[in-house]
């Protein structure tokens, strides 16, 4: 008996149907645990340090999107009882068009302040997977992320363009399937070139005299001393010093974490949506092929009547 005398018609359109529908369910399976993994990540980063912005909304990106945190501001948020490190920072967005709030998937290029250990508790090196990161004195030399680095294929010795300026990329970043992996880091001074070069504001307030090299900053990363609440050291800051935005760690996170739980909830639908079509088209399959076989055998039936007649 031939193969497609054991199948009835329309079967095979149908398992290619399902097979599609099997696989759709392993890459939103896939993409959620990617979502889910880049949450949690992007969770361990939030909860290793305070970020703290100057008040307003400036050039500056990434969790407060904040304006100038002077120098002063930094020596005060130091001050604050609680406080272990400080470091100044300038984020800034890499594309100016694109939304400058919180998003953990944004590209941006990160200045640090190398005078200052990192301060994140859960991040204080940052993985390296080739080369070298950031040292002190460093200037016109580049460390970018796993996502960074492989979307424009850099590597260690590529040449790295931003806002005019070239970089020589001296280290590549392991995956932390969080926000640094789409980050440009600079030392800081090589940070506020760029930032004077994109605002002409900025410019001639500097050239005015009221701003020095050192006030130059979007926003700061804050650690906490050992047996510190880092969410009660956060509010303490947000309370004595003024004219900063402070992030709490413990908000972000949960906020993080509703993502996640959305996320979550709407691949879960797109999957159960997905088998219940499936089942159906499967039980559709196989009722047209009962019936057909059954009205087969009536025909059969009937001819082997007639011939004995």
């Amino acid at each position: 008996m031939s193969l497609r005398a054991l199948l009835p018609r329309g079967y095979l359109f149908t398992v290619l149907g399902i097979a599609v529908g099997v696989a759709g369910l392993v890459a939103l399976g896939a993409m959620a645990e990617r979502i889910s993994r880049f949450i949690e990540g992007g969770d361990r980063f939030v909860l290793g340090q305070i970020s703290v912005a100057g008040e307003g909304m400036g050039m500056g990106a990434g969790f407060t999107a904040g304006g100038l945190l002077r120098s002063a501001k930094i020596a005060e948020i130091a001050r604050v009882p609680g406080v272990a490190a400080v470091q100044p920072q300038v984020m800034l967005p890499l594309r100016t068009s694109t939304s400058q709030f919180l998003t953990l998937t944004q590209e941006l290029v990160l200045g640090l302040d190398l005078s200052v250990p990192m301060p994140n508790r859960n991040y204080q090196v940052l993985p390296v997977r080739a080369g070298r990161f950031l040292e002190s004195g460093d200037r016109g030399v580049a460390v970018v992320g796993a996502d960074f680095a492989a979307s424009r294929r850099l590597r260690v010795g590529s040449a790295l363009t931003l806002d005019g300026a070239t970089f020589k990329v001296v280290g590549t970043l392991d995956k932390t399937l969080t926000a640094p992996d789409r980050f440009a880091f600079v030392a800081i001074d090589d940070a506020r070139d760029l930032w004077l070069r994109r605002d002409p504001l900025l410019v001639q307030v500097f050239g005015a005299g009221t701003l020095g090299r050192a006030d130059l900053n979007s926003g700061a990363a804050v650690g906490w001393r050992p047996g510190e609440d880092p969410d009660a050291l956060a509010r303490r800051i947000q309370s004595t010093v003024g004219g900063v935005n402070v992030t709490i760690p413990g908000e972000l996170s949960r906020l993080l974490r509703e993502s996640t739980a959305f996320f979550s909830a709407l691949l879960f639908g797109i999957g159960a949506l997905g088998l219940v079509i499936g089942g159906l088209s499967l039980s559709n399959t196989v009722t047209a092929a009962v019936f057909e076989r059954i009205l087969q055998n009536a025909v059969d039936l009937k001819s082997e009547n007639d011939l004995t007649v």
